[in-house]
C-alpha cells in the first residue's frame, strides 16, 4: 500500500527518522512539482468516479481543447 503524507517542513526530518526504524516501510521524499502532480491526478480520478456515479459531468474532450485555444 502506498500513502502519501503532507507533513510540516519542520516535522519532516523527524518523521522520516521515525519511519527508517521500521523494517516494513519505504519512505521516499517526493519533489514538490511530484506531490503538486500526484494530487492533481487524484483529484482527477476522483471527478471521473462522480461522473461515472452520475453525480458530475465531464467536459468534452472538444470543450477543452477550445478552452485551450482562448
Amino acid at each position: 500500500m502506498k500513502i502519501l503524507l503532507d507533513i510540516k517542513d519542520s516535522k519532516a526530518a523527524f518523521f522520516m527518522e521515525v519511519l527508517k526504524n521500521f523494517s516494513f516501510v519505504k519512505a521516499t521524499k517526493l519533489t514538490e512539482s511530484k506531490a503538486e502532480f500526484l494530487e492533481e491526478f487524484k483529484e482527477a480520478v476522483d471527478e471521473v468516479k462522480l461522473a461515472k456515479q452520475g453525480k458530475t459531468e465531464l467536459q468534452s474532450a472538444r470543450e477543452f481543447l477550445n478552452e485551450l485555444e482562448d
